[in-house]
């Protein structure tokens, strides 16, 4: 019985020194939270009026440009999927990889090749165990993205935008990446890029008054030389935002997922301590009973001497 009483407390020695990392971590990415919200708050009313700006200028001229204007039969598609560098956030990198799967298998369903750009150790380790061919990525800066890591992961995609889509270039492109909601939701979403879609919607999801009236444009030189001005800027800041986004539902994720493992570990331990005492109450009756039976033995032979 004293072996098992060792063994007992041997895993809840384990399991308390687990949960202190875990709380650890639990604290951590609750402090990078705020910052990461704060950063998502100071981007997105930037991506989104830069967004606007661009869907004005694009309506407001006819000029025919990779912005705004769909291939007559697109044949190729790039995907960009932004996961993160590190585990312990529950399921967050596989729900935005599923949500990846689910565009990738739709898009090909339409007939077009896809082309996929990866952010995030996560992702590039899911397809580089199933050997699925990848076209860029990029690792190292999940939980705090700069705006050079966006411009650095923007670049190929606007190249290939811009290229011919015989010489390897793209119609299309996608991104998928987790939207933070709030502390507790944060949901994997897929957006379309470019060409950018000209409805009463910009691309946050924020409706603009259908009866409002666009701004009117004079273009200096051209109306293409404005487009192609604004089309890196729009790229990355949309990039740029999402990998903020990203960042910040990866913390939230994890500060969730480790504050659940610390409660089970604060559970396992409360149990094992009560089988630990209640072995422990188990040797000392088995004890107290063998002194109690040998004092027993020892009086019977003491009075049959007599």
């Amino acid at each position: 019985m004293g072996a098992q009483i060792r063994v007992y407390k041997r895993r809840i020695k384990t399991i308390t020194a687990t949960k202190k990392i875990t709380k650890a971590m639990e604290m951590i990415a609750a402090s990078r939270i705020v910052k990461a919200q704060r950063q998502v708050a100071a981007s997105s009313p930037y991506a989104n009026e830069l967004t606007r700006a661009v869907t004005a200028v694009a309506t407001g001229s006819n000029a025919k440009h990779a912005l705004t204007t769909e291939a007559d039969n697109p044949t190729r598609a790039a995907v960009l999927l932004i996961t993160s560098d590190r585990g312990l956030a529950g399921g967050y990198s596989s729900n935005a990889i599923k949500a990846a799967d689910r565009l990738t298998e739709r898009l090909r369903a339409e007939g077009k090749e896809v082309d996929s750009y990866l952010v995030g150790r996560k992702s590039v380790a899911y397809y580089r165990f199933r050997e699925r061919a990848v076209t860029g990525s990029w690792t190292g800066f999940s939980d705090s993205p700069s705006y050079g890591d966006a411009k650095e992961v923007a670049a190929p995609l606007i190249e290939a935008v811009q290229r011919e889509t015989a010489e390897g270039g793209v119609d299309e492109l996608h991104i998928v990446f987790t939207e933070f909601k709030s502390m507790m939701t944060q949901v994997p979403v897929d957006s379309r890029l470019l060409p950018l879609t000209l409805d009463a919607s910009d691309q946050s999801g924020e409706p603009e008054a259908k009866t409002e009236a666009r701004p009117l444009f004079e273009f200096e030189p051209s109306a293409e030389g404005v487009l192609d001005a604004l089309l890196p800027r729009y790229v990355e800041s949309r990039i740029y935002n999402a990998m903020l986004q990203a960042a910040a539902s990866e913390h939230a994720a994890r500060r969730r997922a480790m504050k659940s493992a610390t409660d089970n570990a604060e559970d396992l331990i409360k149990s094992l301590t009560r089988l630990a005492n209640a072995a422990r109450q188990a040797d000392i009756t088995q004890e107290i009973s063998e002194i109690v039976g040998g004092s027993s033995a020892l009086a019977d032979a003491n009075a049959g001497s007599d």
